[in-house]
């Protein structure tokens, strides 16, 4: 089969390469999925969980990508809640990877049934994004209606979730990003935007919970922006910020058959629009993911016509 593979992390994306790999086999649990889109973060180049497995040996050469949507075709051993020929969508483990290929074998618990009115990119673009904002936002975050939320990268894959499903739950959305950003995020939902390169954050006033993506000086600023009994949620990693009468939660999603159900859902009924900045084969994925000028939303690689 056709995958994009890494072998020299140093090389980060540009060390991308498309090649011939063996089709995966269906472990215990596992399903195999024919692979119609992908999506990638180019973070995963990053994370050892890329280049080792659990117990810290090469398992170059890897297959990025968690992202997908696709068709099941084959079963591991003891595999329940899923059929072959059914479309699916979801997150693979950062261990496992694989999806940016024409097959992957991924555990069956971390897909979701497709609906046949969502297309494959939509649903390749919306798992991680979708995951990440829900997961900050009501599990760590413990967001309610009448709230403030600031939003950074709000025009960004998760930044326009973020800012979506905040809005729908009843919160006072301000997001922020640069000049050029400033309808996009306000498309998205935001009532209010801070250009960082020419606003002054402080100027926000207090808020209940700051979404961070960012990390570093804003995150730090930010953390004195929070009321007391607030909250930051940082997807950017430990960190040393603290509101002064808060709580900071650093955290790395999970995939949930239970929340994406609810996501995809909420974009069947027109409720949540996905971020999708360009649409690439497989082919063309190497120079997708090394682009020449700045993609506002997701990458995804549309595997199968």
């Amino acid at each position: 089969m056709k995958a994009i593979v890494v072998t020299d992390q140093a090389a980060g994306t540009s060390g991308m390469k498309l090649a011939e790999r063996p089709e995966p086999q269906a472990a215990i649990n596992d399903v195999v999925v024919q692979v119609h889109a992908s999506g990638f973060t180019s973070g995963e180049l990053t994370w050892p969980s890329t280049w080792t497995d659990r117990l810290d040996r090469d398992r170059t050469p890897s297959i990025p990508g968690q992202e997908l949507a696709g068709v099941v075709t084959a079963f591991g051993y003891g595999t329940t809640g899923l059929s072959v020929g059914q479309r699916v969508f979801g997150l693979s483990d950062s261990y496992r990877g694989g999806t940016l290929a024409e097959y992957v074998a991924i555990e069956a618990r971390n897909l979701a049934p497709l609906p046949s009115d969502v297309d494959f990119t939509v649903g390749a673009s919306v798992a991680m994004p979708g995951l990440t904002a829900w997961q900050g936002l009501f599990q760590h975050g413990h967001l309610q209606a009448g709230q403030s939320v600031l939003v950074h990268g709000a025009a960004g894959a998760v930044g326009s979730m973020v800012t979506q499903l905040a809005r729908e739950a009843g919160a006072y959305v301000i997001g922020t990003g640069r000049a050029p950003d400033r309808q996009k995020a306000l498309d998205f939902g935001a009532q209010e935007f801070v250009d960082l390169d020419n606003n002054v954050l402080e100027d926000v006033g207090g808020v209940d919970l700051v979404f961070d993506v960012i990390g570093g000086d804003i995150q730090k600023r930010s953390a004195g922006l929070i009321r007391a009994g607030g909250t930051l949620v940082t997807i950017a990693g430990p960190t040393e910020a603290r509101p002064a009468d808060g709580l900071t939660i650093d955290f790395v999603l999970v995939s949930d058959r239970a929340q994406l159900s609810e996501i995809v859902q909420r974009v069947r009924d027109g409720r949540l629009r996905t971020n999708i900045g360009n649409i690439a084969t497989l082919d063309d994925a190497v120079a997708a993911f090394n682009p020449t000028k700045r993609i506002s939303g997701k990458t995804i690689i549309r595997v199968r016509p």
